[in-house]
């Protein structure tokens, strides 16, 4: 196995954020139906738009399970997903798996598929022979990056604990150094980002006393979780596929009231340390559609990719899927009410 130096030899790109705005203009707009993924990126993520552009929150998407308010569609012109990438002409998107399986091997429509998904991994070329070099922070993260420049976007120092905590970024920075540095360079942290460089190269925190701040925060969020149930997601189905803490709504669906309460706690919780405000009318947890995938329709089957079954992978036309390793990946099927 070849040295992660040496795979990051030549690897000094950088992102031009002002190229990203011109491409994706939606993700700078104000006042957008948003979906997200239930977990602590994805209720990051929301927080932050909604407080900052007045994006309303009108489902949940966890790649098994997808509750979106009555009268919305996917394919609605002011309809986002964020923290999560959506395989379909037309949706936008933004999250950071990995997406390319091979290179050499991409559908003749993958472009189309993927014109309006802002995707990390995807803008620096990367598939299966780089997954170790794949983005290794969150969706709020980069969604900082990019709109800094055109919002008055503010970091306290609280701040600091939940955008080094969400998707374990706390742990990988320490797991996978050069990996993380190379994306830091990417990012352009040191040179451009003031608030990027504030998180990550902010000099106010000894390794003890930002340990000490971390696990003081990991309490509070333990402060909120239930057994089999962590307090910093919304969890919305099992691993069989089915839903769960969905209930009926009259003809419709919401999200039950414990679990509902739980995510408006933590997202209270981030809001204390950010001072993002938590607008409630800004957020739905009912009057929901639901779209439930199940293992009869592949869903979360897991393949060991090889260019010999990849293009029957890509027949299936998968909705999401992510590279969980070298060689497997889980995917979504679209299911037959077609709510995407």
């Amino acid at each position: 196995m070849a040295k992660i130096q040496e795979l990051l030899q030549g690897k000094n790109n950088q992102i031009d954020y002002n190229e990203i705005l011109e491409k994706y203009p939606w993700i700078a707009k104000r006042n957008q139906k948003c979906i997200l993924s239930p977990d602590s990126d994805g209720l990051l993520c929301g927080l932050f738009m909604s407080f900052y552009l007045d994006w309303e929150i009108i489902g949940f998407y966890d790649g098994k399970v997808c509750v979106i308010k009555d009268g919305y569609s996917a394919f609605d012109n002011d309809v986002c997903f964020l923290d999560i990438e959506i395989y379909r002409e037309g949706v936008k998107s933004m999250g950071h798996h990995m997406l390319s399986v091979y290179n050499s091997e991409i559908n003749d429509d993958w472009n189309n598929r993927f014109k309006q998904c802002i995707q990390p991994n995807l803008m620096r070329g990367y598939d299966k022979n780089n997954f170790r070099l794949k983005y290794p922070l969150a969706t709020i993260h980069l969604l900082i990056g990019i709109l800094e420049s055109k919002i008055n976007i503010k970091v306290d120092e609280t701040a600091i604990f939940p955008l080094l905590f969400t998707d374990g970024t706390f742990n990988v920075m320490f797991s996978y150094p050069e990996n993380v540095m190379n994306w830091w360079g990417y990012l352009r942290v040191k040179d451009n980002s003031k608030l990027l460089k504030k998180v990550f190269l902010g000099e106010d925190y000894t390794t003890y006393k930002l340990m000490l701040e971390m696990d003081s925060f990991f309490r509070e969020r333990d402060d909120i979780s239930i057994p089999r149930e962590r307090g910093d997601r919304l969890k919305i189905s099992n691993k069989d596929s089915s839903a769960y803490n969905i209930e009926t709504d009259g003809s419709l669906y919401k999200i039950n009231d414990d679990a509902m309460n739980r995510c408006v706690s933590f997202l209270k919780m981030l809001s204390k340390h950010t001072n993002w405000e938590y607008k409630s009318e800004k957020w739905n947890f009912s009057k929901f559609n639901k779209m439930q995938f199940t293992k009869s329709d592949f869903t979360a089957r897991k393949w060991s990719i090889n260019k010999k079954n990849y293009k029957e992978f890509m027949s299936l036309n998968p909705l999401s899927w992510a590279m969980t390793s070298g060689i497997n990946v889980e995917f979504t099927i679209e299911a037959p009410d077609k709510l995407i």
